[in-house]
């Protein structure tokens, strides 16, 4: 016997005195939750046992409040050194002392490939202007992105070009080396 959802909501309220998100999918009006060992689970316990995981990693967590958490000035410039890493020099062509990363890689996919690196390299422009880097850093960084994305569009050369040009390597460098100028606090 299936209850309709306003009962199911008044009976659902008056247990507990508010409603869940489980009510409105519909999930009680399905039959009971039952675990692993086939015991059935209280819905209490549920909303319970989610609040505690979500305040668990809510409170006292280093990468609350942000994505990627909230990393000092030297682990964000490790992080985009590692990008850019993999981005333009984490292979080396075998047989030879060529080196050349994901970009490469990605870039031979026509138009899009060389959309996604531009987009990834813009990324860590956005980064460098987050850690403080001044307009003429980032007006370099750009011009090094814009190079690296319209040459990159060329078929073959333009990957080619990539592999040679690192694009990502020299922006790390000259924001690493601005950095390296700037007073610690």
């Amino acid at each position: 016997m299936t209850m309709p959802d306003d009962e199911i909501l008044a009976r659902h309220r008056s247990r507990s005195g508010r409603t869940s998100r489980a009510t409105f999918s519909g999930a009680e009006a399905r039959g009971p939750i039952i675990d692993q060992e086939g015991h059935e689970i209280p819905p209490e316990t549920l909303e319970q046992g989610f609040r505690e995981f979500r305040s668990e990693f809510g409170k006292d967590n280093p990468f609350a409040g942000s994505p990627f958490g909230n990393l000092t000035r030297e682990q964000r410039l490790a992080r985009l050194e590692a990008i850019a890493k993999l981005l333009d020099v984490a292979f080396i062509l075998p047989g030879t002392n060529i080196r050349y990363g994901i970009d490469g890689l990605i870039g031979l996919i026509p138009v899009v490939g060389d959309i996604i690196t531009t987009a990834i390299s813009l990324w860590l422009v956005r980064e460098a202007r987050a850690l403080g880097a001044p307009w003429y850093i980032t007006a370099r960084m750009l011009g090094n992105v814009a190079v690296d994305g319209v040459v990159g569009m060329v078929p073959f050369a333009g990957d080619a070009f990539d592999v040679m040009f690192r694009a990502n390597m020299r922006n790390v460098r000259l924001l690493r080396r601005w950095l390296d100028k700037q007073p610690r606090i």
